[in-house]
């Protein structure tokens, strides 16, 4: 596949969803990808926001494509904060400390990320907030500045049919919060988070092929 191929993809689960065109974004996930490449397999093709999970591998690229939007998708450690700087949207928020550690360096940048709260999944070994915490830790996040667009989740690998569940309740749980943005749905399963309201899309190994 190609980034075309799945923008296709997308726009057709759009339609099958009955939702609007381009109402489910495409974010790059481009960690391991070389410049040269991140340049050739997705800008070449529009312009997209850019997500890493490597807060160092982050820094070094943006200052090459210092004009892209980037995202950060990784866990977040306390030493790691100072290389964020060029982010927009932080996805897999997961503790108050994260918020107030970029919250304190963002008072040094002049500008602070949005960012997304990441919902536990029910896997032990992923991160995220309990469901039932979401109330409490979004109200703890907003009162250091930050803003709060939206859920991330991560649906389990290879799991059709609790990837939609998830999807689903991630859904209505970031409705009854009031919050927009859903970030869900990856290279396997992104028709399903359509489906079920997802906005952005982080999609990497079916765009390098």
């Amino acid at each position: 596949m190609s980034l075309p191929d799945v923008l296709a993809g997308i726009r057709e689960a759009e339609r099958a969803a009955g939702r609007p065109e381009g109402s489910a974004r495409l974010v790059a996930v481009t960690k391991g990808q070389p410049v040269d490449v991140i340049r050739s397999d997705i800008l070449a093709h529009g312009t997209f926001p850019l997500a890493e999970g490597r807060a160092q591998e982050l820094r070094d690229k943006a200052r090459e494509l210092p004009d892209a939007e980037w995202h950060f998708l990784g866990a977040l450690q306390r030493n790691k904060v100072k290389y964020l700087r060029p982010v927009s949207l932080v996805h897999a928020l997961e503790a108050t400390w994260q918020a107030e550690a970029i919250a304190e360096a963002a008072q040094g940048w002049g500008h602070a990320p949005d960012v997304l709260l990441q919902v536990q999944n029910g896997e032990a070994q992923k991160h995220g907030v309990d469901p039932e915490d979401l109330a409490r830790v979004l109200g703890e996040v907003r009162a250091t500045g930050l803003n709060v667009r939206g859920l991330m989740v991560m649906a389990p690998y290879d799991q059709p049919e609790a990837a939609e569940v998830l999807f689903q309740d991630t859904a209505r749980r970031a409705h009854d919060l009031g919050l927009s943005e859903l970030s869900m749905g990856m290279s396997d399963d992104y028709p399903l988070a359509i489906a079920a309201g997802a906005t952005l899309l982080r999609v990497g190994r079916s765009l390098f092929t």
